[in-house]
């Protein structure tokens, strides 16, 4: 099944950024809720273990404190604040966890500076302090961006393809990014060409052009994008994906 972010890349228009999602939700479009909640439920789990200092399981209290606070992320997010939606979600989820955390007595999950000796409402003022918006800690962003990086370009390397690739490669022009997007989406859905692609690490072009409507010259001219855009849609490429919603804007 496609997640959302297939159909938020294959029709902007129509659906645009997490931003622009939360915006259409707060304006009372409420379809798209549950959808989300489900595809994002490694984000959640990944910030939930953060904090929690181990692996979490739909099961633990944690994951589900954490799920209902990136659904109030999507309500109270403001895009005029300048952080992205994935940055302030995680604000969200880590301050309700903390919160959790302290009400039930697990002060040995959190850091002993955070939960110190302190009055009750001194610690809270501390704990929200540091995790407010205006100070949350961007060099942790910058620092999962690049291991995010680090990893696709792992998953790049195995087609022969590298970051400095894409830069030379990436389509001009809006319908040309749109068209190969489209591209990747179908052999990013299909198992049968997805199957191909991972093992013979190329796209079935002759089977391709049928699925797509696209000419042979078409797909073959922009095969290595195709190719990484489809890694970046069935990976847990979070930024990347980010990025390239934000490519599709350009």
């Amino acid at each position: 099944m496609l997640n959302v972010l297939l159909i938020f890349t294959a029709n902007r228009n129509k659906k645009g950024s997490l931003e622009d999602l939360a915006a259409e939700i707060q304006n009372g479009n409420k379809e798209i809720v549950n959808q989300i909640l489900e595809d994002y439920k490694p984000f959640v789990k990944k910030a939930v273990s953060s904090v929690c200092k181990r692996y979490i399981y739909e099961s633990d209290d944690e994951f589900s404190i954490g799920l209902i606070a990136f659904h109030d992320a999507i309500y109270k997010y403001d895009s005029g604040r300048g952080a992205s939606f994935l940055s302030f979600a995680e604000v969200i989820i880590k301050r309700k966890v903390i919160d959790y955390i302290r009400m039930n007595g697990r002060h040995r999950s959190l850091s002993m500076e955070a939960l110190s000796e302190s009055k009750e409402g001194e610690t809270r003022n501390a704990i929200t302090e540091t995790l407010s918006m205006e100070e949350y800690d961007r060099d942790k962003i910058v620092s999962e961006r690049k291991e995010e990086i680090m990893a696709f370009s792992k998953q790049l390397k195995k087609y022969s393809l590298s970051f400095e690739d894409l830069v030379k490669i990436s389509p001009k022009h809006e319908d040309a990014r749109m068209n190969a997007i489209s591209i990747a989406e179908v052999v990013a859905s299909t198992p049968s060409l997805l199957e191909y692609l991972e093992e013979k690490k190329r796209l079935p072009i002759k089977q391709l052009e049928k699925e797509v409507g696209f000419s042979r010259k078409t797909i073959e001219r922009n095969r290595k994008y195709i190719i990484a855009i489809t890694l970046i849609l069935m990976g847990d490429f979070y930024y990347l994906k980010d990025y390239l919603k934000g490519r599709m804007k350009q």
